[in-house]
């Protein structure tokens, strides 16, 4: 017998996705940490591109790999400085923007530990006193 679990995507759909996105990005426009960390001027582009890699992520459509290859998370975010500060205020505005979304369980939980292990993972700069 094969049990099926729903996925993230299963749950809340691309729109319960799409909230949460937009509702990170609201933070994130006025972060001093993390504003600098978006080149582009409108935060547009890269709002687009973390709501599909999301939901390709959590169950959906591989929209995302269709249009940029394989995520490669930890080389497309070497360019930035992402020390334990960044890696933190990140995750309180992603679970901030989970919050505001009411996001039910049991994918409220998938999210946050996908967040939390995920961003400690693209820690690339460690300040040794």
């Amino acid at each position: 017998m094969v049990v099926h679990f729903p996925s993230v995507y299963d749950l809340i759909g691309a729109e319960g996705i799409e909230r949460v996105v937009a509702a990170f990005y609201r933070r994130v426009a006025t972060d001093p940490i993390l504003r600098p960390m978006y080149p582009e001027e409108d935060l547009g582009p890269a709002e687009r591109r973390l709501r599909l890699f999301l939901i390709q992520f959590f169950g959906g459509p591989t929209t995302y790999s269709d249009e940029r290859g394989h995520p490669r998370l930890r080389l497309r975010h070497s360019p930035f400085r992402i020390d334990q500060a960044a890696r933190d205020v990140w995750v309180r505005h992603m679970l901030a923007a989970v919050d505001e979304c009411a996001i039910p369980e049991p994918a409220y939980s998938i999210m946050r530990a996908y967040f939390e292990r995920t961003a400690t993972g693209l820690i690339n700069r460690y300040d040794v006193e």
